[in-house]
């Protein structure tokens, strides 16, 4: 048995706690905030991500708040005509699995966290921001803000985008600003048409923006996120925004997706960033993941479901593991994933280039090429992603 530090006790941390926990090892989960919570709006789960929920034992918990989508549709947001769509439904189920469904961050959150709180193994520290670590050939040492240290056996940074523990290993600065914001709204399910409660996935695209919407929370609330390539190169998370400079910044709109924007209150405004894959995030007794590892933009709709194959596979590397092993079998977790993990980060950054946002020419291409896709072939295109099953198997004998 080993004892793991996790920074971080967000979505990524405490499904890496449970399964190391399910494996019998010791856990402490150090919390930059005073409380254990999950803010944000909405999450889309892929059958990837179910199936790692599955793994950690929880995944019929998410199930029974999560919303089960039946198409994932991609609209002109100038002439609001259908471009595409996939449906989610029995036969894409049977395909991948699991199902493909949204919820609110907290409902994802929320069932690891209890999960957590149930396990004799797993300590929650909060107010116990990492600020950094040392190690020697037997322990790692990490140290809070507030001048407390904290010694295991391995330290796992799970602590986001700007992770501390990223900053001490990989050494490669700040993450890269994307140049996009996003403008998010969650709404009372009351406040939309009845015709316009649609159970899909909708993606308005223009030119340099879009606009996603779904039924997140057991189906009581819209979840709205409007996304303009406008060049920000100042990185902003959750400032507050005025509803009339959202409404501004998307003249264009046609008259159904306008309506639905107008819908939206409480805005509040992020600018998008990540970065570049790098191959390796393992020093010793320190392994990366999630975002801290592998931060992607929105766009493949994948950054939760990464987060919890990670989760998984250390899980699964670390499951008969002694305090010796830690190191290689950290170095097993990353050889593991990077290739996956970079992909789908690659693969997010072009969905927002040459599907989400061109215009012109290169927006009709975009088009011709959806409308001549059969069901079977979107099917295709993601299964290497929404399809994977064996993202547990390790290397080691």
């Amino acid at each position: 048995m080993a004892h793991a530090l996790i920074a971080g006790g967000g979505i990524g941390g405490l499904a890496t706690a449970v399964a190391l926990a399910r494996c019998g090892h010791r856990v402490t989960v150090l919390e930059r905030e005073d409380t254990f919570a999950e803010i944000g709006s909405g999450i889309q789960l892929a059958p990837n991500g179910f199936h790692a929920l599955n793994l950690l034992g929880v995944g019929q918990d998410v199930r029974d708040r999560a919303v089960f989508v039946d198409e994932l549709r991609l609209m002109d947001g100038l002439t609001s005509e259908k471009i595409a769509g996939m449906p989610v439904r029995e036969r894409y189920r049977q395909r991948f699995g699991n199902p493909y469904a949204v919820v609110h961050r907290r409902d994802l959150h929320g069932p690891l966290l209890s999960a957590c709180r149930a396990s004799e193994g797993i300590e929650l520290v909060a107010s116990a921001a990492v600020q950094r670590y040392v190690q020697n050939p037997a322990t790692v040492t990490v140290t809070t803000a507030d001048g407390r240290t904290f010694t295991g056996d391995l330290l796992v940074g799970a602590d986001g985008i700007r992770s501390a523990v990223r900053a001490h290993l990989v050494r490669d600065g700040a993450p890269r600003v994307c140049g996009h914001t996003i403008y998010r709204s969650v709404i009372p399910i009351e406040k939309v048409p009845r015709r316009l409660r649609w159970n899909v996935v909708t993606l308005w695209a223009g030119p340099a923006w879009h606009f996603v919407h779904y039924i997140i929370g057991r189906g009581e609330y819209l979840n709205l996120a409007a996304t303009l390539d406008d060049g920000a190169r100042e990185s902003v998370s959750g400032r507050p925004v005025r509803r009339a400079v959202v409404l501004s910044r998307f003249q264009e709109l046609g008259e159904t997706a306008r309506l639905l924007l107008e819908l939206g209150e409480h805005w509040r405004q992020w600018v998008l960033c990540d970065r570049d894959p790098v191959d390796v995030w393992t020093d010793g007794r320190v392994a990366l993941m999630g975002d801290a590892a592998h931060p992607m933009l929105q766009y493949a709709a994948q950054g939760a479901c990464q987060a919890l194959e990670d989760a998984v596979v250390l899980g699964d590397v670390l499951a008969d593991a002694t305090a010796d092993d830690v190191a290689q079998r950290l170095e097993e977790y990353n050889a593991v994933r990077r290739e996956r993990t970079a992909r789908t980060q690659l693969l997010a950054r072009e969905m927002g280039t040459r599907v989400y946002h061109p215009a012109g020419e290169e927006a009709q291409a975009r088009t011709a090429m959806l409308r001549s896709l059969t069901e079977d072939d979107l099917y295709e295109k993601v299964h290497w992603l929404h399809g994977a099953r064996d993202f547990t198997r390790s290397r080691h004998p």
